[in-house]
């Protein structure tokens, strides 16, 4: 590995100490937790930009977080940094996001009086919330690349700085390929000055970003400044033609006030939450029981607790 590659030997380690694994180290450690927890695998059932598609072929939160984790790690190979500390932040850096992508979170974020971010919600599931409040007593450096993968200062690891790139690769690039699909866009709608420097197709996209950072990047993790430019480009497109796009975009309007709905009936009734949020609620209050508990929900289970509270049964004999 290169000089500059953060080593699992000077990690900053664990809130709980624990005995050295044999076979792994640190970082693979934090990976594995990171696959066997719950929250990973509800992962598979969570929005990432079209709610509830009724194709099999549309990205969920688990396939973007797993083609997060095959570029992150491509980037981390080529500049010879910590493959093990990159996979684990990317397999973990969307463990907190809510049900109905950013519409969910925006819906608590409105809610709460703590403010609520999804990529603080990751870090505080695998510090608090898995294994029943004991949380997954992952590495410093996981942590920290985890929390820092979207916005705000970048993580302080060359590898979390790699995770924050592979995010944007990936989104930016397989929602257009879920907009053709739905048929929000075409491929010929993308910009021709674009496509002519970055690629016609997915493929040929991705292979110009990852090359760009692979390129440029020595002390830091960085794009060459025209491939960032045409980065920008097509980010801001991408969020005119298909995140604010009505047809995309239609059923967004509903979840507002479903996740109101279902806010404002246990905050009232916390002694009908799940034993570890009550919990939470006797430790930190209400609020933030009540926000921890729907933002683990995935979407279908979202849908069917409002349904549960709020809308009738028939009568059965």
């Amino acid at each position: 590995m290169s000089d500059k590659a953060f080593f699992a030997a000077d990690s900053c380690g664990r809130v709980v100490a624990e005995e050295k694994c044999d076979l792994r180290t640190e970082f693979q450690r934090d990976r594995d937790r990171i696959i066997h927890c719950r929250a990973f695998r509800r992962l598979k059932h969570k929005t990432q930009v079209f709610l509830s598609p009724e194709s099999d072929h549309y990205r969920t939160r688990l396939t973007h977080t797993l083609e997060v984790s095959q570029i992150a790690r491509t980037i981390a190979r080529a500049l010879r940094l910590n493959e093990d500390l990159t996979e684990a932040i990317a397999l973990g850096h969307d463990l907190g996001h809510t049900p109905f992508g950013h519409a969910g979170e925006r819906a608590i974020n409105e809610l709460v009086s703590f403010g609520f971010y999804h990529f603080e919600q990751s870090k505080r599931v695998c510090e608090k919330l898995e294994k029943n409040g004991e949380g997954l007593n992952l590495t410093a450096e996981v942590l920290d690349g985890i929390e820092r993968h979207t916005t705000g200062e970048w993580a302080k690891t060359l590898e979390g700085r790699i995770v924050r790139w592979a995010d944007r690769i990936a989104y930016i690039n397989h929602d257009i390929d879920d907009a053709i699909r739905g048929g929000i866009i075409s491929a010929d709608d993308l910009p021709k000055e674009i496509t002519e420097k970055l690629g016609e197709s997915k493929s040929q996209r991705i292979s110009s970003l990852v090359n760009s950072v692979v390129n440029n990047s020595k002390d830091d993790i960085v794009m060459d400044s025209d491939t960032r430019k045409y980065y920008d480009e097509l980010h801001e497109f991408l969020f005119e033609a298909v995140y604010k796009n009505p047809a995309a975009k239609s059923e967004e309007a509903k979840v507002s006030g479903l996740v109101s709905g279902i806010f404002e009936y246990y905050l009232k009734n916390t002694d009908r939450l799940p034993l570890e949020y009550k919990n939470i609620c006797e430790a930190e209050g209400a609020e933030r029981a009540v926000a921890d508990y729907i933002a683990g929900m995935t979407d279908h289970y979202a849908v069917t607790v409002y349904s549960n509270i709020y809308i009738p049964k028939f009568w059965s004999l």
